[in-house]
């Protein structure tokens, strides 16, 4: 396996998507001029050119290609280069319209957009071979070619009959016999119990809910697909230069692919990035996808795209204030980022992202766009020796499984206001306020190393991540849980006493009597603070109750419960009193922030040996630095305190003279 790192040394990647067929060849060399003048390094090319390079079936159009590839090498950038498969021609689906997807009611997905594409389809799969197979031989020794770049941003479904096949014979290879699959399904419940494997469709459209373990599988399976169709391409290019690292760019926190398992595929795991600058909370979301992505790469990665102003795709979409580009793209990198690239380089004048902003905007070269991404670009190279290839430590791991959360997405749950995503982000944002850096964790991976583990919501458990959390316990770890966890199997069968026995002895737990979700907007008085979402009736069994409800049926009941290192929260509370509960717990358990007395809206991460001060306000604030340090941004010396101005941003290293 080769990384980023491996491959490009002491350096941060800065540039982005570079789609050149949009414009006259005539506009090349001023690209070239401005992308120097900023500062890009790296440029990925081809990421949805499949009609320009295979106008029509079996055509090889290179030419263009060759000629941008020389272009790049003779103003020393590096190349990404793309398999254009997300986006097939016109012509194919015209051809073969079996390549096309379905919805759930069986209409065809037609072309016209991207990714319209069916993942069990052998004839796509056959076409994306074939050009991916020439792709690599032609460039193969190109010396402009550091990274592949598979696909772009997996992400379609479908329930055709070729994937109701292909699901079949998926299904056939993980149980082994129809009799296995009705027990995991629970198929004798509305007799739904299946005879024969043909009879096992996808869960199309159905008069009324559908069987939860049904779609859990299915959600399975389309994971599974689509990385069958990143593996062929990743080993075709791979065979061809097995020393070029390969990735593909997951979307940030997307339900459709189990990403602790495609990152395991990849050389460099990439993510796209696209905080809201109206969300209030856009830079504790920006930080969450960072620690996630570092997470699953399990040290450095990449920031495949972010927006350099708006994006075209919300309701409204505002630019990004002066400086927010800086300031969360110094983010990315505190948080662990060796490359920071956006869609796209030139903004479009046609299609359908024209409104989309990119590094060179309609404003063009004079632009306020432009010049701040010039700035970014000097400042990251200033960076790039120090900071690049390090890491950012971690005392704390939040717990997330993509099962769990299409577990807990059925039809027939208790409550539809409990959306995982968000109570992910709730229990993230607590720590992060709190001014601990975070790692994000499988519940089966080990997790020995840290100090503090959380688990905001996690409705789905096997055996093996149950037996690990009580491990971790027992071996000195503080364990902090979220409600309405462990409470189902791995076949979506929910546990006996609704929580698995050995969480209940963990957690201190008699009886769990029933769950009392909350109305939208409600919230229920507990001792020192609101709960929000849920509820539920619990009898402690050993347990100490640090907060009891107050009101209601469950008033004078624990909402909140201490056995020893491990704490059950069987509410969400309210922001504030969340942070100070995990800042609490995780002083007690010598997890520590990196500063302390920091003011409001500062950001405090370490990584390596650099000190990263990352300011979220618009307000001149004064932070504390224990110390003597140079920031390396600006080349100024600091010693016990440094001003930062609206969305400032510093970058330290200690002076041992």
């Amino acid at each position: 396996m080769t990384s980023l790192y491996d491959t490009y040394g002491h350096r941060i990647l800065f540039g982005g998507d570079y789609n050149p067929e949009q414009w006259p060849e005539e506009i090349w060399p001023d690209d070239i001029r401005l992308m120097a003048e900023a500062g890009v390094n790296s440029v990925t090319l081809g990421v949805f050119s499949w009609a320009a390079l295979e106008p029509r079936p079996g055509a090889r159009e290179f030419g263009w290609l060759d000629r941008l590839m020389d272009l790049m090498h003779d103003h020393r950038m590096s190349v990404v280069l793309a398999t254009p498969t997300a986006s097939p021609p016109p012509w194919m689906g015209a051809r073969h319209p079996e390549t096309l997807p379905r919805d759930e009611n069986g209409q065809t997905v037609w072309y016209g957009s991207r990714q319209q594409f069916c993942a069990s389809s052998p004839v796509y799969r056959r076409y994306a071979a074939a050009l991916t197979e020439d792709l690599a031989a032609r460039y193969a020794a190109h010396p402009a070619l550091r990274m592949w770049h598979i696909n772009n941003e997996y992400c379609t479904f479908c329930w055709c009959d070729e994937t109701a096949g292909h699901f079949r014979r998926w299904l056939g290879a993980r149980y082994g016999s129809l009799d296995a699959l009705n027990e995991a399904w629970g198929t004798a419940f509305w007799s739904q119990r299946y005879d024969d494997w043909a009879e096992i469709i996808p869960p199309r459209r159905a008069q009324y809910m559908r069987n939860p373990g049904q779609m859990l599988d299915f959600r399975r399976f389309t994971s599974d697909a689509l990385m069958e169709c990143y593996l062929a391409e990743r080993d075709i290019v791979s065979r061809h230069t097995p020393r070029v690292p390969v990735t593909t760019n997951f979307m940030p926190f997307w339900t459709g692919q189990d990403a602790w398992k495609w990152a395991e595929q990849e050389d460099v795991v990439s993510v796209d990035i696209y905080p809201d600058p109206a969300d209030a909370w856009g830079a504790q979301y920006n930080a969450m996808i960072g620690d996630m992505t570092r997470s699953q790469a399990r040290g450095p990665w990449m920031l495949m795209e972010q927006a350099a102003g708006p994006v075209n795709w919300r309701g409204v979409n505002h630019p990004k204030p002066r400086g927010l580009n800086r300031l969360w793209s110094l983010q990315s990198v505190a948080h662990g980022a060796d490359a920071i690239c956006y869609f796209q380089w030139r903004q479009s004048r046609q299609g359908a992202e024209k409104f989309h902003s990119a590094m060179l905007t309609h404003a063009g070269e004079q632009g306020r766009t432009y010049q701040e991404v010039k700035q970014l670009g000097a400042e990251l190279g200033r960076l790039s020796e120090a900071v690049a290839g390090t890491d950012t430590p971690s005392d704390v791991a939040v717990l997330h499984d993509w099962e769990s959360w299409w577990a807990d997405q059925q039809d027939g749950r208790i409550s539809t206001e409990v959306e995982y995503p968000d109570v992910v982000r709730a229990w993230h944002r607590a720590l992060w306020e709190a001014g601990l850096t975070t790692d994000f964790a499988h519940p089966a991976h080990e997790l020995g190393r840290y100090r503090l583990v959380v688990i905001p919501h996690l409705y789905l458990l096997t055996d093996a991540a149950i037996d690990n959390l009580v491990a971790y316990v027992r071996g000195g770890g503080t364990l902090v849980s979220g409600f309405h966890t462990g409470a189902a199997d791995q076949d979506d069968r929910i546990r006996a006493g609704g929580m698995d026995v050995r969480l209940r002895e963990l957690f201190g737990i008699s009886t769990l009597q029933e769950w009392w979700p909350l109305d939208a907007g409600s919230t229920v008085e507990c001792e020192g603070f609101r709960g929000t979402l849920w509820s539920e009736e619990l009898e402690p069994g050993g347990a100490e109750t640090v907060a009891r409800y107050q009101e209601g049926e469950l008033d004078g009941l624990p909402a909140v419960l201490r056995n020893g290192r491990a704490w059950y929260l069987s509410t969400l509370p309210e922001p504030g009193a969340l942070r100070d509960l995990l800042a609490r717990v995780a002083a007690d358990a010598e997890a520590r922030p990196v500063l302390t007395g920091l003011p409001a809206g500062v950001e405090a991460v370490r990584r390596g040996e650099l000190l990263f001060l990352l300011h979220h306000g618009r307000q001149t604030v004064t932070v504390p630095v224990p110390g003597r340090h140079r920031d390396l941004l600006s080349g100024a010396a600091v010693e016990g305190s440094l001003e930062l101005g609206r969305y400032g941003a510093a970058v330290l290293r200690e002076d041992v003279r």
